[in-house]
């Protein structure tokens, strides 16, 4: 028996899902409440393993493979002025629909919902993300669960990063004694993208699962009360997705249908999973099969995964701090509108390796000197919300990567790259 064709999979599979998390809700069934969230954990944490090695490996190969290329400075110079460029335009738009649509005048929240968020932006934290704690870049946290406290251990990928640049210079720059190390890593590559490729064959049931699980705990209710501010939200993101980027490629002589339905099955897990790093491996998978070369998709993906993102680090944060000075009634000047666009344009770097929409928006409204407490009227929605910014995000770290190749000349547009999800 034939099977369908994976993306009719995964869209049955969100489908059930979607199914089984209303009724979960409706009949209040906290069995099929936890299977689903288990298995979507689950899930997010297959991808998550293979992020480390998997982001380490390639660096390190790319590192390797750009020694032979002439253009290698022009790449990365190309790759960060994309990445600002389409920042600019994705707050600018944010800007605008904050503007018109005024979500803050017209919120329902109550008052006493505003609450100083935990975890707080800071251009320090760029700075302290830039030296590596430790060679594997992992951090320890202890957070507060069911009462008690629980210890566990994370990795910053900024520093994973500079690590991973540090030993594949250093093993270009060794010569022949590097040798045998660039031959082992790029063996491990080769071994991981393969586990890569038997994880993501279990999208169908992870996406269902944790879009089933989004339902049981989310609902669309919490929607109501800041109707307007979701509604600019995704229209934002809308026009950034669906306008901007087409319109991009187009500039650039490229098919954004050939680029939509080559780039769809990250874009769709960045939705469901709300994760830019765990969705990594498989925007670098849809990036090659763009016709980016390996050896550039592996150094710009990483990079774009924590620095490159037009849905938290701009539309989101723009739209998010006229809100907050809507509600609160404080007016914003010509040089408060500059003061977002430059965060936004330069702030996703310094808060690469944290939790991205919330430390940026933190970091927007301690620049403008807004209330902090005004982030707390805005986390009853940020799940949903967040689903949309992430797709736009992993959207764009495909993107700007298949741009700047193109513009160099580098780009195969008729490459018969392994498919992701063979």
């Amino acid at each position: 028996m034939t099977r369908p064709p994976f993306g009719v999979q995964v869209f049955i599979g969100m489908a059930i899902g979607l199914a089984l998390g209303f009724v979960a809700r409706s009949y209040a069934l906290p069995g099929l409440a936890e299977g689903l969230k288990i298995v979507g954990d689950i899930f997010v944490q297959l991808l998550k393993a293979l992020v480390v090695p998997l982001v380490f490996t390639a660096i390190v190969a790319s590192i390797a493979a750009l020694r032979d290329l002439n253009n290698a400075a022009r790449l990365v110079t190309g790759t960060f002025l994309w990445f600002g460029l389409s920042a600019l335009i994705a707050v600018s738009i944010g800007l605008t629909l904050g503007t018109l649509l005024q979500p803050g005048a017209h919120a329902g929240v109550s008052a006493a919902a505003a609450v100083r968020p935990d975890t707080a932006g800071s251009w320090l934290d760029f700075l302290r993300g830039l030296v590596p704690a430790n060679i594997l870049g992992l951090e320890a946290s202890t957070r507060l669960v069911d009462g008690g406290a629980k210890t566990g251990l994370s990795f910053n990928v900024l520093q994973l990063i500079v690590v991973a640049i540090a030993i594949g210079v250093a093993a270009v720059r060794t010569g022949e004694a590097g040798a045998p190390f660039l031959a082992f890593n790029a063996s491990a590559l080769a071994i991981f993208r393969r586990i890569l490729r038997w994880v993501v064959r279990l999208t169908p049931i992870g996406t269902g699962a944790l879009l089933g699980s989004a339902i049981v705990r989310y609902g669309w209710q919490s929607l109501s009360a800041l109707g307007t501010f979701a509604i600019a939200i995704y229209i934002g993101l809308g026009l950034v997705l669906f306008v901007v980027y087409p319109l991009l490629l187009l500039a650039n002589g490229m098919s954004p249908r050939r680029f939509f339905a080559t780039a769809w099955p990250a874009i769709q897990l960045g939705f469901v999973s709300r994760s830019s790093i765990a969705t990594l491996p498989v925007t670098e998978q849809v990036v090659e099969r763009l016709g980016v070369s390996r050896s550039y998709a592996a150094f710009a993906v990483p990079f774009a995964a924590t620095t490159k993102m037009d849905g938290c680090a701009a539309i989101y944060p723009a739209v998010a701090a006229l809100f907050v000075a809507q509600y609160y009634n404080i007016p914003l000047h010509g040089v408060d509108y500059l003061l977002i666009v430059l965060v936004s344009v330069l702030g996703s770097a310094a808060t690469a390796g944290l939790t991205g929409a919330l430390v940026m928006l933190t970091l927007t409204l301690s620049t403008l000197g807004l209330p902090l407490e005004g982030a707390g009227l805005l986390l009853a929605i940020d799940p949903i919300l967040d689903m949309g910014r992430t797709a736009v995000n992993v959207a764009g770290q495909a993107l700007i990567p298949a741009i700047v190749a193109k513009r160099q000349g580098l780009l195969e547009e008729t490459v018969a790259a392994e498919p992701v999800f063979a």
